[in-house]
């Protein structure tokens, strides 16, 4: 063999050399073609909506390898859901390519609980919403804050912030009705300048009612009060009472009377 070989030319050896070389770089492409399927595509099945084991297989059957990349979590939706595909399905791609699965958990997550405390309804249900809990009810206790959310509830007990609880849990909150659980004596504005008036009831959590002007008055806020309603004592002369967040109505007129309507010296 080796006179063969050193008995041709130099030339002819490097010649059938690279042929040689050619032959099994082809070879070597051919084959590899074969493993790797190149060059064959096939369409991405709709797998979204299924369970994950009925996609897996659906996938798998047509050449597709399958991870799970992500899990999240909907009570609307069925356990181990596939949610998203990535591909999307009815896309071309190659044989063996790897499809990544986003599923529905089978158990809910424990999240902490928000602080809704002090924050209104409408912000409070925000919340709640964005932490993936529900609103279950809602229950009014005597309080100035109307519609401030004084307490928040879970399975009828009060639940700390920070309380591990899971996620698509139904949450009460106990809101303000607007109106103190204490009473006391009505005050009496007559005589005061809405300005004074507007003070004395933010100072006992009341609220101003309607303002009625008895004349043309420029400035309402330096007129005075002839009246009031409710008036601070009643027909038997005894104090009315009134609680936290009531209003109270005023009548105003351009110089100060007493509560029979005289004008004051």
């Amino acid at each position: 063999m080796f006179k063969f070989i050193t008995g041709k030319p130099l030339w002819i050896n490097v010649l059938g050399g690279i042929v040689i070389l050619v032959f099994l770089l082809l070879l070597f492409l051919a084959s590899l073609q074969v493993i790797t399927s190149h060059g064959k595509e096939m369409k991405i099945p709709s797998v979204t909506g299924m369970s994950v084991n009925d996609a897996r297989k659906t996938l798998e059957s047509q050449g597709f390898d399958v991870q799970v990349q992500d899990s999240v979590y909907s009570d609307t939706l069925a356990p181990l859901q596939v949610l998203r595909q990535i591909p999307e399905a009815d896309n071309m791609v190659k044989v063996n390519r790897t499809v990544y699965l986003t599923i529905n958990r089978a158990v809910a997550p424990y999240i902490a609980m928000p602080n809704l405390v002090g924050m209104t309804i409408r912000n409070a249900h925000m919340i709640l919403r964005q932490y993936g809990l529900k609103l279950e009810d809602t229950i009014f206790r005597p309080d100035f804050a109307k519609n401030s959310v004084l307490d928040q509830m879970y399975n009828g007990e009060s639940i700390k912030p920070g309380t591990q609880i899971q996620q698509g849990g139904s949450i009460t909150l106990v809101l303000g009705n607007g109106i103190g659980d204490v009473e006391y004596g009505v005050p009496d504005l007559t005589g005061l300048t809405l300005h004074d008036a507007r003070h004395v009831l933010d100072s006992s959590r009341l609220i101003l009612g309607a303002v009625v002007p008895l004349e043309d008055i420029a400035d309402k806020e330096s007129a005075f009060i002839t009246r009031q309603n409710p008036e601070r004592l009643d027909e038997n002369r005894q104090p009315n009472h009134i609680r936290q967040g009531q209003t109270i109505d005023v009548w105003l007129s351009a110089t100060r009377r007493d509560s029979s309507g005289i004008q004051a010296q």
